[in-house]
């Protein structure tokens, strides 16, 4: 059983920061994919960044572009994601969602989600 564990959320002004974090337990072999997905009240869920296993530099949503960064720890199976000069419609519930080979080098290879942190951004 493969679970995925958020933390860092929370309530800041505009222009503040936060990081989430984000630690996948369980039988797990190796994390491919590891991103973030943010949900505003009354929209779809979107991916605001992603980080390939071997990947340094990760992808991102260009509305958060140069505010963000995600990292990864693969030795923790943990994925980060730094935000600065949060903006008010950085607000949403935020997930992370990794791409996972479970057991062994033949295991099968599952998403997961994590279920979500809150964070609000003042103006």
């Amino acid at each position: 059983q493969v679970q995925l564990k958020e933390s860092g959320g929370g309530s800041v002004q505009s222009g503040e920061s936060l990081t989430l974090s984000c630690e996948a337990s369980g039988d797990i072999f190796r994390v491919y994919v590891m991103a973030w997905y943010r949900q505003a009240p009354g929209q779809e869920r979107e991916e605001v960044a992603d980080l390939y296993y071997t990947d340094t530099v990760g992808k991102y949503a260009d509305s958060v572009k140069g505010r963000f960064t995600i990292s990864r720890d693969n030795t923790k199976n943990a994925a980060y994601l730094q935000m600065n000069n949060l903006k008010p419609e950085d607000t949403g519930v935020y997930y992370c969602h990794f791409q996972i080979r479970t057991g062994n080098v033949d295991g099968s290879v599952e998403l997961y989600w994590g279920r979500g942190t809150q964070v609000s951004v003042s103006a």
